[in-house]
């Protein structure tokens, strides 16, 4: 079956230039399309094509579909890659789409509706024999119906917008005198970024892992998994840490009830191509229960492509095309262990502010295990515009504690002078004692990092003048370590010079 000629990628950054990878290898034209904030960026440079949609903010170029059909068109791709976040799970997208004659690379719009809609998935997974939290739907009740609806369930609750992700919208209470005013924030919220007040409220478990089963499903009936990633170190919602095979899961038979659900959910709503079913895990008692369905490709994907060996994007445009899956259930296996790791762009000592500026050095670690997937290089800007995320290290290991030794060394490897990172932070994660040995539920980071502050750095300026100090002595020998150290987000001064590399998505396994 022939695959398509020419895509044209709806994104930016890092998950733009991963799709622009997959396109190569199956001979494929990728075609870029930016904003003017990322003209001249360095994702760009690894489309065949690129094409300006023109504005600043992502309502303006990345939002707008009608710019982003048209280019589609007059540039003659066949299909468009949506990625995540932007366009990917907007079903108006995916049906001006076809409208157009174009194929929207991912599931139906109307599989799409059915599980990106919160309260019509758990509709769904209650229909299918998928284990749900117990909760209600807020759809036309009152704030005094749904506070009522609150007491019964139990403090805490757990209110949340049913479209939309990323923690908007969503707000714990812990008591009944915090619900009316949680309620009416969380409706603002979420009308506000979704343009949709429509709310869940749920039962809230204190001690909880957030796992996911990604599954592939084709047009010709088969719906496999791919096992499952943990997501619990996790910030204001956002996940940041996340690796596979998942720690809480400790028995064959809690991992194939999780799998067959998602299997069975994702069958019954006749679902296609990429997606991940979401669930959390009650660790003490092995119970899970249906979270939520995300009908895109993750942020987090290359953990189980680590652990796989298959290429996630690459069958994401093959199913697409037509192309049934060769491969049978018992075919497919976990091997060894991965981790991956979100750099941002932002300061964990103060409040995790953005960190906007010129990106003055950048180097990306690498060697046997070490995947590092990302969009910027050296002199690259980082704008207030977009998400900060500028890059994702992923380690693999033969096991847990490999992944985690490979991505201690390649985070104290990375470079990136000019803007603050939280390497540090993620350091210090890798280094604690619960995450060490597996104990990473979605509290971890407010029981075991609240009071963190970073040791004493040396400033971007600092490591660039101990640098050139150490050549002028002739200490900077290639591998030599200068008699200079210190804890901070770059690792020694010598590995902060040189030639800057953008270094793209790959990775080896078992090497």
């Amino acid at each position: 079956m022939a695959l398509f000629q020419k895509i044209l990628v709806a994104n930016r950054g890092e998950i733009a230039q991963r799709i622009f990878a997959a396109c190569r290898e199956l001979g494929i034209t990728a075609v870029a399309v930016y904003s003017e904030a990322d003209a001249g960026a360095a994702w760009l440079r690894l489309a065949d094509e690129c094409y300006p949609l023109g504005g600043i903010s992502a309502a303006d170029s990345y939002l707008n579909q009608q710019k982003v059909l048209d280019t589609a068109v007059a540039c003659g791709a066949e299909a468009i890659h949506p990625g995540y976040g932007f366009l990917s799970e907007n079903a108006s997208f995916a049906r001006a789409c076809a409208a157009r004659g174009l194929i929207f690379i991912g599931p139906s719009p109307e599989a799409m509706e059915m599980l990106g809609s919160k309260a019509a998935a758990r509709v769904l997974a209650q229909r299918t024999g998928v284990p749900v939290v117990p909760g209600v739907d807020g759809a036309g009740k009152s704030e005094a119906e749904l506070q009522t609806a609150a007491t019964a369930i139990g403090y805490p609750v757990l209110i949340k917008a049913s479209a939309g992700g990323g923690g908007k919208g969503m707000r714990v209470v812990w008591q009944e005198g915090e619900f009316a005013d949680a309620a009416r924030a969380a409706r603002q919220e979420a009308l506000s970024a979704f343009g949709d007040d429509h709310i869940l409220l749920e039962k809230y478990f204190r001690e909880i892992h957030h796992v996911e089963i990604q599954i592939l499903a084709d047009a010709h009936g088969r719906v496999l998994h791919l096992f499952e990633r943990e997501c619990s170190i996790q910030r204001r919602h956002q996940k940041i840490i996340e690796e596979s095979p998942a720690p809480v899961i400790r028995n064959a038979d809690l991992r194939q009830r999780m799998a067959q659900a998602a299997v069975s959910l994702a069958a019954a709503a006749g679902y296609t191509n990429a997606g991940t079913v979401e669930f959390i895990v009650d660790g003490r008692t092995d119970e899970f229960y249906f979270l939520e369905m995300n009908t895109r490709l993750q942020v987090e994907h290359p953990v189980t492509e680590m652990v796989t060996g298959l290429d996630l994007a690459a069958w994401q445009i093959r199913i697409a095309a037509g192309e049934p899956l060769p491969f049978a259930q018992d075919s497919l296996t976990q091997r060894g262990h991965a981790i991956e790791c979100r750099v941002y762009a932002e300061d964990p000592a103060h409040h995790f502010l953005p960190s906007i500026g010129k990106i003055a050095g950048y180097r990306a670690p690498g060697g046997p295990g070490v995947r590092v997937d990302d969009g910027i290089a050296t002199g690259a800007e980082v704008t207030p515009y977009y998400d900060p995320m500028l890059a994702k290290v992923i380690t693999w290991g033969h096991d847990r504690t490999e992944a985690i030794a490979k991505m201690r060394r390649a985070l104290h490897e990375m470079v990136v002078l000019g803007v603050t990172t939280n390497i540090p932070y993620l350091l210090a994660i890798l280094q604690e004692e619960a995450f060490v040995n597996g104990r990473t539920s979605t509290s971890y980071l407010a029981e075991h990092m609240a009071g963190w502050t970073p040791q004493q750095a040396l400033s971007d300026a600092d490591w660039v003048a101990l640098a050139a100090v150490e050549l002028l002595r002739g200490r900077g020998k290639a591998g030599a370590r200068p008699a200079v150290t210190a804890t901070t987000a770059q690792p020694d001064p010598w590995t902060a010079v040189g030639e800057f590399r953008n270094v793209g998505g790959r990775g080896e396994i078992g090497n």
